[in-house]
């Protein structure tokens, strides 16, 4: 088995497309694929119950099918942060009760496995604890998804820190273009761009797994077949 925890620089870096990615990366591999999901706020009502884009997104790349309960035990409504949107309804996870429902889906040992936190490597789960510390309790390296815009290069060195300051290995990180004024032209912007990467490259000693341009495919499904082309799973020949 090979199971990895994916964080992010921070909310919307791009780490559900590049999980995605990379699940759709191992299936074309032939390897079994599970994307999990143990907490998603902004989540929308429907006849099933509280469904989360990023979750489903991470259902459909999982192969054998797996249930959604399995992929997604802790959903909330309102887009806030995962803490402050359970404490609405009521609820305090804990990461004694994720590690408790993620230990049977792990104990499958299928050939990739990712568990996606909930915003950046800090996030609060609940008063006393952060989602890193799920991470942490089960001993998983990390893949850090780097959202490629002004500002990256401080909050990519100050993650990966953190991790390796929680004692966990950063197995890869990924660069993912979210910044809509660069583009890949031959322009200023364009060497500013490959300058950030060489910076990264250089500063985050970890190996990259690949930089995801902007994809125009218009579904989640169809962004994480297309983002597949640009990424390299952790030790991927």
């Amino acid at each position: 088995m090979t199971a990895y925890f994916v964080t992010g620089t921070d909310t919307d870096a791009g780490k559900t497309l590049v999980a995605s990615g990379l699940l759709a990366r191992a299936r074309r591999r032939g390897l079994t694929t599970l994307g999990l999901k143990p907490v998603a706020s902004g989540c929308d009502a429907t006849a099933e119950g509280l469904r989360n884009i990023d979750a489903l997104t991470l259902q459909a790349q999982s192969e054998p099918a797996t249930p959604y309960a399995v992929i997604n035990p802790y959903t909330y409504a309102p887009p806030i942060a995962p803490h402050l949107a359970a404490r609405r309804v009521g609820e305090r996870p804990t990461v004694d009760a994720l590690a408790d429902h993620v230990a049977a889906p792990l104990a499958e040992r299928r050939g990739l496995t990712l568990i996606e936190g909930a915003g950046g490597w800090r996030v609060p789960l609940n008063d006393e604890e952060d989602l890193a510390a799920l991470a942490l309790r089960l001993e998983l390296p990390v893949i850090l998804v780097v959202g490629l815009k002004l500002g990256c290069l401080n909050h990519a060195r100050l993650t990966a820190e953190a991790i390796r300051a929680d004692g966990l290995h950063v197995a890869g990180w990924v660069g993912n273009l979210i910044d809509p004024g660069l583009s890949f032209d031959e322009s200023a912007d364009e060497t500013c761009y490959r300058d950030n990467l060489a910076t990264l490259e250089r500063t985050l000693n970890a190996p990259c797994l690949g930089i995801v341009p902007r994809l125009t495919a218009d579904t989640p499904d169809a962004r994480a077949v297309a983002a597949a082309d640009y990424l390299e799973l952790p030790d991927d020949d």
